[in-house]
């Protein structure tokens, strides 16, 4: 898999929040990443967020779950 071509679908200051829309998205069989992870932990909130990277067949779908579960 090429990491140039994922799309960053959502930006966090909390390594701890893309954590776990990473593991709703896992929960429902789509592959993610978190990219950032480290950096975003030593660096002062927002100066290195983290992002959630989705391949670009999945965005939508990412899309659709993450949207479902912040609605609730």
């Amino acid at each position: 898999m090429n990491k140039e071509n994922l799309i960053v679908l959502r930006v966090y200051d909390s390594v701890n929040e893309a954590e776990w829309d990473r593991s709703l998205l896992e929960g429902e069989g789509v592959w993610s990443m978190i990219r950032n992870e480290i950096m975003s932990t030593l660096y002062p909130t927002g100066v290195i967020p983290a992002q959630l990277v989705v391949r670009p067949e999945d965005k939508a779908r990412a899309k659709e779950i993450l949207e479902a579960y912040s609605a609730e």
